[in-house]
């Protein structure tokens, strides 16, 4: 089966992948969390196209969302995953957006990015340390069986299950705020991975997670933002 959210969803949704790493520059493939905390960083490149994204961020969503009579601009989260190449994503796009809407009033608090381990990369299991082109040989596994665990990986289902967790519990939470009367919808930039994303995505859309690849793919530093498409009432029985 699939999991999907109920529409509508409380909180907007932002997914956020890494800027290139020295992981991907190097072709490897970096998933354990004790080597991925405290190794394999953002490249300068990496740093720059994340700045680019979050600028147009704030051009193209923040300032349009606020509303004519107020400068006050919706609440924002930013949770990360606790990866040195997302945490650095998440400082680096936080710090972008503090610069892009000086003079406008918005929560400090909620730029301060928060750790979540929900959002880790997806465990390759053998293949940790080895050549990228191996990602492609679990993703053929998936698409048969979204249990699957070739090379002792992480299932998509599993990552579906934990990601999607994490969404739900941030629609549990609520986030609200109150501008002039007018209640202004949250936004929820989650900072992660390319395989954690791409299955996330599948939860959006109520698709089976072994289906990833047939979604657009995110590319390094790519913002998208996450919109359900389906009635997803059996999300809140089946993933919990």
């Amino acid at each position: 089966y699939s999991v999907s959210f109920m529409a509508p969803l409380r909180n907007r949704y932002f997914a956020l992948r890494h800027g290139e790493s020295e992981a991907n520059v190097a072709g490897i493939i970096v998933s354990d969390p004790t080597t991925g905390t405290a190794q394999y960083g953002l490249t300068p490149a990496g740093v720059a196209a994340v700045q680019h994204s979050a600028t147009r961020f704030a051009d193209e969503v923040l300032k349009s969302a606020g509303t004519s009579s107020d400068s006050r601009l919706p609440p924002i989260r930013i949770i990360t995953s606790d990866f040195k190449r997302t945490q650095q994503t998440a400082q680096t796009f936080a710090a972008t957006l503090r610069e892009s809407l000086k003079g406008l009033e918005i929560d400090e608090a909620g730029l301060e990015p928060l750790s979540s381990k929900e959002l880790r990369e997806r465990y390759f299991g053998e293949l940790e340390g080895g050549p990228n082109t191996g990602y492609s040989k679990v993703w053929m596994e998936d698409e048969v069986d979204s249990d699957s665990q070739p090379f002792g990986s992480e299932s998509a289902r599993a990552v579906q299950q934990r990601t999607a967790s994490l969404i739900r519990s941030l629609e549990t939470q609520a986030i609200t705020a109150e501008e002039g009367g007018l209640q202004q919808q949250p936004i929820v930039i989650v900072v992660s991975h390319g395989d954690a994303l791409q299955i996330l995505q599948t939860t959006f859309q109520g698709l089976p997670a072994g289906q990833h690849r047939s979604l657009p793919h995110l590319n390094p530093a790519e913002l998208r933002e996450l919109v359900s498409s389906v009635d997803g009432a059996e999300f809140w029985s089946k993933s919990q």
